[in-house]
């Protein structure tokens, strides 16, 4: 059987949520021709074991240590066959039709590069699916003010979304990308670690041609913040660096700038104001992340500080 798609998740430390997220492509993908790829990044919860044990059809590709998401997912796009390849987190799980609606969608619209569905909460509300690029704007003001006052430019789960729409870019939970668009474009970028991969490819599918689709009738359970052990401080560096890069790629040296001293600015705000509150252990437990993120940036974003150097944590590896 031709094979149709290609999935990839990447596994870090997540041996119940990837098994769980397995489970689902199982589970609701009849009638196609597909693949499973996992690349786990140097897990020491005896997931890699459990993934061959529970899944031995799945083609398991295992690090040494923790290479990152882009990089993960770059290994696995060199062994794919898929016309259609779909990125999972491992905290996600399709529901009933969401890939069958997602490769329809896919087959009808050949200029789509990369499509993605309504991400939901385990109560069915909305999450966040969509994106406007980055901007000035986006980094330094209210988004979710941003999305009610100009919904036409910033849209988000606010409103609800009956038909199919373009959009700028997606939240990367689960995203459907065609695989001549990727061969146009290239792979994701692997000088981003952990954040903001996906919105570079939208970026570039989007300087390619290629249209950039939210398809609200696929639904897909996202377990944000499932995991309670987050590494919180090393994953804001992270996301920070991922920002800076993508703006210096894509807005230019000055307005990069412009963000560093904005943000910079709002961290001194949120280390001065939750200091008044250090009597509540959440409030403490934000001023030391600040503090560590505040301080990294007065070091001139060192490098090795972030994700990459820690060697174990119980999160998704997005």
């Amino acid at each position: 059987m031709e094979t149709d798609l290609s999935f990839i998740l990447v596994n870090w430390n997540t041996k119940g949520l990837i098994l769980e997220a397995l489970r689902s492509i199982v589970d609701t993908v009849p009638g196609y021709g597909y693949e499973i790829f996992v690349v786990d990044n140097g897990s020491v919860d005896g997931s890699p074991e459990a993934i061959t044990g529970a899944y031995p059809r799945v083609h398991l590709i295992r690090n040494a240590t923790n290479l990152g998401f882009a990089r993960a997912v770059n290994q696995a796009l060199a062994q794919t066959a898929g016309r259609f390849i779909c990125l999972l987190n491992s905290d996600a799980r399709f529901l009933e039709g969401a890939v069958q609606t997602l490769v329809a969608f896919m087959e009808d619209n050949p200029d789509v590069g990369i499509a993605g569905g309504q991400l939901i909460n385990a109560d069915g509300s909305r999450q966040n699916s969509i994106a406007p690029f980055p901007s000035l704007a986006t980094e330094l003001l209210n988004r979710r003010l941003l999305r009610i006052l100009f919904p036409r430019h910033y849209p988000g789960k606010e409103r609800e979304y009956p038909f199919p729409i373009d959009v700028d870019s997606l939240v990367g939970a689960c995203i459907i990308v065609r695989r001549q668009a990727i061969e146009e474009v290239g792979d994701l970028d692997e000088g981003y670690f952990f954040f903001m991969e996906e919105t570079d490819w939208c970026f570039r599918m989007r300087e390619n041609g290629w249209r950039i689709s939210f398809v609200p009738g696929a639904r897909i359970l996202h377990l944000q913040g499932a995991s309670a052990a987050m590494a919180k401080a090393e994953a804001k560096i992270e996301y920070y660096r991922s920002r800076y890069r993508l703006f210096a790629k894509w807005r230019g040296r000055t307005k990069t700038i412009l963000l560093k001293l904005g943000l910079m600015l709002r961290l001194v705000g949120e280390v001065s104001g939750n200091s008044l509150l250090l009597w509540k252990q959440r409030y403490r437990e934000r001023w030391r992340a600040y503090c560590r993120l505040l301080l990294w940036h007065l070091r001139s974003c060192p490098s090795h500080d972030g994700l990459r150097e820690v060697r174990y944590v119980t999160t998704d590896q997005r």
